[in-house]
């Protein structure tokens, strides 16, 4: 049945929920440990995003969400688009997104939604037609040509109020729909925002605020964190200043538009938390090397200046990178700040097996989010090559709490190396020892046989270690911080959990273990193992 909802009853229909419907949102994020709460248990996202087109029709709900659940996912991430719910003003159609819940309730998947209402990408492609047609209403941002942009302006007073609306009659729907089952976990605020043109928008009223004083309730929160500002934004900081130029020097166009988008975006989210207080998240498209802000969205919450998103939009939940770039780590660190769990809710497809062992094992992410995760497809009939995602998820579905318990504990490590890595070799600490990793390389030549390896490494209990991974060998030593004991190899062991219990595959020994110096991972699978170490005195 089609759910209709017209403005002038939508109070009637959809009524402002009370404080006891609201506090039936049984999921959260713990800022404090990184996690993920359903129901107050950690919940840990094996999740992927579908591509833009991939979600405006109920019958692509019922071809997608069967073949993706083969691939051991547990969480989809979905665009609902503002010009979907509400084609007309006043008249909002949830009918294909209640769909979409059907169906991944079927096949045991959660959804995370994301709203693309006034910006994707930077632009407003996905506004309802009457909110695109009608400029006088729904100003846009303009160019440093005069010219009005593809954008819906920031200063859009209009646009703002009834991005929120839309957005609150979204919310109410999810809580009315799925408030006892907590299928959707989470809600992205619009996606990649940011203006794209000369570093802002140079409307007249842009241009009128930009000449006006920095409004002090900014100025005062950036003067009470200042120890904790990102490098470039302190950089920039001059707190005796009073314009916008005054204050944040050469980065006062990207920080003013940071300002307004963060403005915006948060009066939208406090709207939808008004209704159902699911997390709210927003993403970020990072600067390419040397890119100019306008050249990647100017104003977006990337780490450069995302103090200013934290200073101001208090509704928003926490900040999260979309990485396509190969210095995954490096933009991952970066997001790596106090009260902001980590999440990747976009990673490059073809690299994102080996980063998200580095996600889940190096920044204890409570999820990972390979985009266009439908193009994949488990194999048809024994013997088919499965993707490398679906390996990694399924070891890790394996792994289950365990991987849970040790995230919280800091009992995980993970590395990632690429055959142009900078170095040839990582190192990582756990558990009192040294675990050095380089590309696994063929006995006879000493050629490499693959061009990327990962693992994720968990200390399950002193001196005993499981690892998730491929194409790397490791090597083991003592941690010198610890004492100057010399670490040896008890065993290394193939598993695979079958049910409760784990089965051993195959014990790695003589040759597969260079005579039991170092673990020699699978060069091509995605494999667990579990390792036993010991340590003897000089």
């Amino acid at each position: 049945m089609l759910r209709w909802i017209v403005v002038p009853l939508v109070f009637a229909l959809i009524a402002p929920a009370s404080i006891g419907q609201v506090n039936q949102a049984q999921v959260r994020v713990d800022k404090a440990s990184g996690q993920l709460l359903v129901q107050e248990k950690p919940f840990l996202i094996l999740g992927g995003e579908l591509g833009n087109s991939s979600a405006g029709t109920s019958v692509q709900a019922d071809a997608i969400l069967p073949a993706i659940a083969k691939l051991h996912l547990n969480t989809v991430l979905m665009p609902v688009a503002w010009e979907q719910v509400e084609p007309q003003e006043g008249t909002f159609d949830f009918s294909i997104l209640d769909h979409w819940i059907d169906v991944a309730r079927q096949q045991n998947l959660h959804l995370v939604l994301l709203w693309f209402g006034s910006w994707k990408n930077a632009f407003s492609e996905y506004a309802p037609a009457w909110v695109k047609s009608d400029t006088k209403r729904f100003p846009r941002a303009i160019g440093a040509d005069g010219a009005p942009l593809e954008i819906l302006s920031t200063f859009g007073t209009e646009t703002a109020r009834c991005d929120a609306r839309a957005f609150a009659a979204l919310m109410a729907n999810v809580r009315e729909k799925d408030r006892e089952q907590q299928t959707v976990l989470m809600v992205q605020l619009e996606n990649e925002v940011g203006y794209l043109g000369p570093e802002r928008d140079r409307s007249p009223e842009a241009n009128r605020e930009f000449a006006d004083p920095v409004p002090r309730a900014l100025m005062q929160k950036l003067i009470a964190n200042r120890t904790n500002l990102s490098r470039q934004l302190a950089a920039h900081f001059n707190p005796q200043g009073k314009t916008w130029r005054e204050v944040f020097g050469e980065a006062a166009n990207e920080v003013f538009m940071a300002w307004r988008y963060a403005t915006y975006i948060d009066s939208v989210a406090e709207a939808g938390k008004k209704e159902y207080p699911l997390p709210m998240y927003m993403n970020a498209q990072l600067p390419a090397f040397l890119e100019r802000a306008g050249e990647y969205p100017s104003g977006g919450p990337h780490p450069y200046y995302i103090n200013i998103y934290r200073a101001l939009a208090t509704h928003i939940d926490f900040y999260s990178p979309d990485i396509y770039w190969p210095e995954f780590a490096y933009w991952v660190r970066k997001y790596q700040m106090p009260g902001n769990p980590i999440f990747i809710p976009e990673a490059r497809l073809e690299t994102a097996p080996y980063n998200a062992l580095y996600a889940y094992g190096a920044a204890k992410a409570f999820g990972f989010c390979p985009f266009g995760i439908d193009s994949l497809h488990a194999p048809e009939k024994p013997g088919d090559p499965e993707p490398a995602v679906m390996q990694v998820y399924a070891a890790l579905d394996s792994l289950g709490q365990i991987l849970i318990d040790a995230q919280a504990a800091n009992r995980t490590r993970g590395m990632v190396l690429h055959a142009n890595s900078p170095r040839g070799t990582q190192t990582v600490d756990l558990g009192g020892y040294l675990f050095q990793g380089s590309l696994s390389r063929a006995w006879s030549t000493g050629a490499l046989q693959v061009n990327d390896g990962a693992m994720l490494l968990l200390e399950s209990s002193s001196n005993e270690f499981f690892v998730v991974g491929t194409g790397l060998t490791v090597k083991m030593t003592r941690d010198p911080d610890t004492d100057t004991n010399i670490a040896s190899i008890a065993s290394i062991e193939e598993i695979v959990r079958v049910g409760s219990q784990w089965k051993v595959v195959e014990r790695e020994n003589g040759d597969q273990s260079n005579q039991g110096r170092q673990l020699t991972m699978d060069p091509h699978q995605v494999r667990i193992y579990r390792l036993r170490l010991y340590a003897i005195s000089r």
